[in-house]
């Protein structure tokens, strides 16, 4: 019978509560750990749906160290899995650092076994309607799309936008960090349109774009005859956003001075424009984004660490396309079916060394360079297939990690999506491009629980 039960792997170093925690969840296929190393062992053992996990793990059973520790690896050997929290370690903050780390859900304690036993099921429940959608909608040939319009199948970034869409209803300040051109700006307004405050305005500015002695108005606004050229009293960004949500693209490059204004403003919710004597309150949420490294320009006094700690009440970290494996390819037929359609070109898809190049190049400018140079191969291209040339590349290179046992799963898995996009997911077909039988190639969709 326990092999037809859906598996719940409890992560608790208290014996007790494991017993309690066996005896209530009888209708699941119970493992229990004590630690972290047995814990991963079992989540590589059983990849469970469900985990619930106390923060409070040895050998710092009364921190939250280790049991962070424990959530960032099973984050990153299975995305899809629901991990829920149990902590009576700072509810708050702890809660807020583990949503934000990927956390299904957080429940303090003392644990009260029905109520946490509706969240369990709850989170099974999830997990198998996300998996059927998935399984539906690549059967159908149809684009995922998630949270703010974005493409992907990538359960790395399928990870993200259930994190973004989470907190969205929580009105905490939330910051996106990723290298240029990852869509942290498609991802703040889905967080927006997520948000009790969709029907108000989404207000977005790039701290980058706009010279410094300029920012300061920009977002604050200034009065008639404030400076030179002040020809009418205009409103700044944040005032424009009342209600609703600003987005501040790179922070990281407000100057100091500037920095220095917009706590203040953080902490009194009110903006004061040039050259104005009146304060004008304002009630407006902040998401922010950077590709910077903020905790290196805290240390060299470049960035405030009080107002990081203000913009970044929830951090969310989006992955590169180089790590996201078949995305790459899934987003360069879309992109070409948008720009073929638009500029009336020829082009139906890509010849085989152009999939070839996509599928391996490392991708340095992200979503956006991909987009540019798939867009120049529909103006470029000769006949009906995109190569490598007209794309303007012949290909790159791939590094592999060294763990031969990690090395091995990541490359089956890999293997086995780009297979699955190249032959917009023909079972028969992305076999043969594996070099293995059907059946084999079922067997490892089931292993390694990817949709077929």
């Amino acid at each position: 019978m326990a092999d037809t039960k859906p598996v719940l792997l409890i992560v608790e170093d208290d014996e007790g509560l494991q017993r309690q925690l066996r005896w209530a969840y009888e209708d699941y296929d119970v493992q229990v750990a004590g630690n972290r190393e047995s814990a991963i062992a079992l989540l590589r053992q059983y990849e469970p749906a469900v985990v619930t996990l106390d923060l409070g793990l040895p050998p710092d059973p009364d921190g939250t160290s280790e049991g962070f520790a424990t959530l960032e690896e099973i984050q990153a050997l299975k995305p899809d899995t629901k991990v829920i929290i149990a902590s009576g370690h700072g509810a708050r903050e702890s809660a807020l650092r583990a949503i934000s780390g990927g956390a299904y859900d957080f429940y303090q304690k003392p644990v009260d076994i029905d109520e946490l036993g509706l969240i369990v099921a709850r989170a099974f429940q999830l997990h198998a309607i996300e998996r059927e959608n998935a399984r539906l909608a690549i059967a159908a040939g149809d684009e995922q799309t998630v949270l703010g319009g974005m493409i992907t199948a990538a359960p790395e970034m399928l990870k993200v936008a259930r994190t973004i869409e989470r907190v969205a209803s929580a009105d905490v300040s939330v910051m996106l960090l990723g290298a240029s051109g990852t869509g942290k700006e498609l991802l703040a307004r889905g967080l927006h349109d997520e948000s009790p405050r969709k029907d108000k305005p989404f207000v977005a500015i790039n701290c980058a774009a706009i010279p410094e002695n300029l920012l300061e108005a920009e977002l604050f606004g200034y009065e008639k005859g404030a400076f030179t050229g002040a020809v009418k009293t205009t409103e700044g960004k944040i005032e424009l956003a009342e209600g609703g949500t600003l987005f501040l693209d790179e922070v990281g490059d407000i100057p100091l001075p500037l920095q220095v204004k917009l706590l203040r403003f953080l902490q009194e919710r009110v903006v004061e424009r040039i050259g104005g004597r009146r304060t004008i309150p304002v009630d407006v949420r902040i998401v922010c984004a950077t590709h910077q490294d903020l905790d290196a320009m805290i240390a060299g006094k470049s960035f405030r660490d009080d107002l990081y700690y203000r913009l970044a009440e929830i951090v969310v970290t989006i992955p590169s396309l180089a790590e996201r494996p078949g995305d790459a390819t899934l987003l360069a037929r879309h992109f070409l079916r948008k720009y073929a359609a638009e500029m009336q070109s020829p082009v139906t898809g890509f010849a085989p060394d152009g999939l070839d190049a996509i599928e391996s190049w490392p991708w340095p400018g992200n979503v956006r360079e991909l987009e540019n140079r798939v867009k120049r191969a529909a103006i470029m291209a000769d006949g009906k297939l995109v190569n490598a040339v007209d794309l303007d590349f012949d290909g790159g290179e791939e590094g592999a990690p060294l763990n031969l046992k990690a090395a091995r799963e990541i490359a089956d898995r890999k293997a086995i999506r780009l297979a699955l996009s190249r032959s917009e997911n023909n079972i028969s077909q992305a076999a043969k491009l594996l070099g293995i039988s059907r059946p084999t190639l079922y067997d490892l969709l089931k292993q390694y629980d990817l949709s077929p």
